[in-house]
């Protein structure tokens, strides 16, 4: 049980390190475009690159792994990972630096496919969603923590020291991984054709698109935090920190609560959970200057969050346990992909919207992907029920 809580703590610690990666840019936005010279509009988009690329490359690096160890694909993905956030930290202008973000978002979604398939396989079937939860709080912890303290080391120091301090927790990570993690499990050897039979089903389809549309809701807003909590609500410079602070510790509840959720029948509750979201960006674009209302409107936002994560991740792994299991890795993967394609999609949906009708229109923008969540949530409950009867 020992091995078992350490193993546990090092999957939630890739997942914190990987996290403090992808979201950093959120908390330095404002200190690269002045670094760079360039719009915050433009800067953003960073975001945006960096979770299509991402997306993209983990189910091609999933297939290619088939005939290695999970250890060791793990082990040379995150060396990689460690190296890219290098080149970010000592970027002499901003096409390295967007180089160097798409050599991170390139073996960031493979990495979190391999931790979250390690989870599956060290977890007794009882903690399966208990260590699933925690895996994705990793990321909403590096909100709580990471984030912020890279946007206090970026302000303070400078945005550089941020990714620096990063890459040692990095370094740090990859060796508690190397002590702790069993060396034998082996990728399934099945072809990509056949790994591929999962995507055919009705409801891995449904799922996948849910996740797509919760994360496109949400970033709209999230890519924009910074300059909404400023710019928009005014909050002053100095505060950022706390509050960033403040929005993680909602992310970690909205994590644990996923955990319950997925115990609990949890894509069953879905389309209330984005019912409420389109109220909330509702109220989001009626209260821009009311600055304590616009606060808790953003703090509730930030608890559905991740509510539908460990939900669909045990329905992906269930799916593939029943009907596909040599598609189990591929299974693993499937949230990260959608979500940042998700992300990938919010955050262009929300330059668009900032960049021609100002950030007032992201309320707007969050409910129509809210909207369209909710039409989704109810065809995949559906086909669920659908296949139960059969």
């Amino acid at each position: 049980m020992k091995s078992f809580k350490f193993r546990a703590i090092v999957l939630v610690l890739i997942a914190f390190v990987l996290g403090c990666s992808e979201f950093i840019v959120v908390g330095i936005l404002n200190d690269l475009s002045h670094q760079f010279n360039k719009s915050v509009t433009s800067v953003g988009y960073l975001v945006t690159i960096f979770a299509f690329v991402y997306a993209l490359s983990t189910p091609i690096l999933t297939a290619l792994i088939g005939k290695f160890r999970y250890y060791w694909s793990l082990f040379w993905f995150m060396i990689i990972f460690i190296l890219s956030n290098i080149l970010s930290a000592f970027s002499p202008n901003y096409t390295v630096l967007t180089v160097s973000r798409i050599m991170t978002a390139l073996v960031s979604g493979i990495i979190i496919s391999l931790a979250l398939t390690f989870a599956n396989l060290i977890a007794p079937l009882e903690k399966r969603a208990w260590l699933v939860s925690w895996v994705f709080s990793g990321f909403s912890i590096a909100s709580v923590f990471g984030v912020p303290l890279g946007t206090w080391i970026s302000t303070t120091f400078n945005w550089r020291v941020s990714f620096i301090v990063i890459t040692i927790a990095s370094i740090l990570t990859l060796l508690l991984f190397a002590l702790s993690m069993p060396k034998d499990p082996r990728a399934t050897s099945s072809k990509l054709l056949t790994q591929l039979l999962l995507m055919r089903d009705s409801r891995i389809l449904l799922g996948c698109l849910l996740v797509m549309l919760s994360a496109s809701g949400i970033y709209v807003f999230y890519t924009y935090l910074r300059p909404i909590l400023t710019s928009e609500l005014g909050f002053p410079i100095d505060s950022l920190s706390i509050l960033l602070f403040v929005f993680g510790i909602m992310s970690i509840i909205s994590n644990q609560a996923s955990g319950r959720l997925a115990e609990n029948n949890g894509l069953l509750k879905m389309p209330t959970v984005y019912l409420l979201e389109v109220i909330l960006f509702g109220l989001m674009a009626i209260t821009t200057h009311e600055r304590w209302i616009g606060l808790i409107i953003i703090l509730l936002l930030g608890i559905t969050m991740y509510l539908l994560n460990a939900p669909v991740q045990v329905h992906f792994f269930g799916v593939a346990e029943r009907d596909y299991p040599q598609s189990l890795v591929l299974a693993s993967s499937l949230n990260s992909i959608f979500f940042n394609f998700g992300i990938s999609l919010g955050s262009a949906t929300g330059g668009f919207l900032v960049a021609n009708h100002g950030l007032r229109a992201i309320g707007p923008g969050g409910a129509s992907f809210a909207i369209l969540a909710i039409i989704t949530a109810i065809f995949l409950n559906r086909a669920n029920k659908k296949f139960l009867n059969v």
